[in-house]
């Protein structure tokens, strides 16, 4: 495996070729692989912070959305991996990197219902009944905040 760079970025901090490649994976992911059409440029990428996982190429990522975009607290989705680096923990990588960088604040996010106990593992629980969303089996799952509030990262997405 070639060396991996992780790197955090506002959408203005993304090259046209990095916003290209996560919006490629994603769809990748989540379009094809999943068999779920869906509009993913949603309108809410501008605002939101994104982790990269980059070998040659992008192999990973998730994003961070800001509290009232999505839910009434900071949000993370859009978490997904390249089937060709599964099962080598950049999954749990990229939640532990979310975590560090905003766990001081509550989390919430909508999981896929057959990743719940993977979540779980990051001090998620569940709240509320399953739901579908793009007609496959979600749940809403939060997490509290794990270190008093403190002042959000130095720099923050441009709206």
């Amino acid at each position: 495996m070639e060396a991996i760079n992780w790197r955090w970025a506002t959408f203005a901090d993304l090259s046209l070729a990095d916003l290209y490649a996560v919006m490629a994976l994603r769809q990748r992911v989540f379009v094809v692989e999943q068999h779920c059409p869906y509009l993913d440029a949603d309108g809410l990428d501008a605002g939101a912070w994104h982790l990269i996982v980059k070998t040659k190429q992008i192999v990973g990522g998730l994003r961070v959305l800001p509290a009232g975009a999505r839910f009434p607290e900071m949000s993370i989705g859009r978490v997904c991996t390249a089937p060709e680096v599964r099962k080598m923990g950049l999954g749990r990588e990229m939640m532990r990197r979310a975590i560090a960088k905003f766990g001081d604040r509550p989390l919430t996010l909508s999981a896929q219902s057959y990743l719940r106990r993977f979540y779980e593992e990051f001090g998620f629980v569940v709240v509320g009944d399953e739901y579908l969303e793009d007609d496959i089996p979600h749940m809403k799952m939060t997490r509290a905040a794990t270190r008093p509030n403190s002042r959000p990262p130095a720099r923050g997405p441009v709206a």
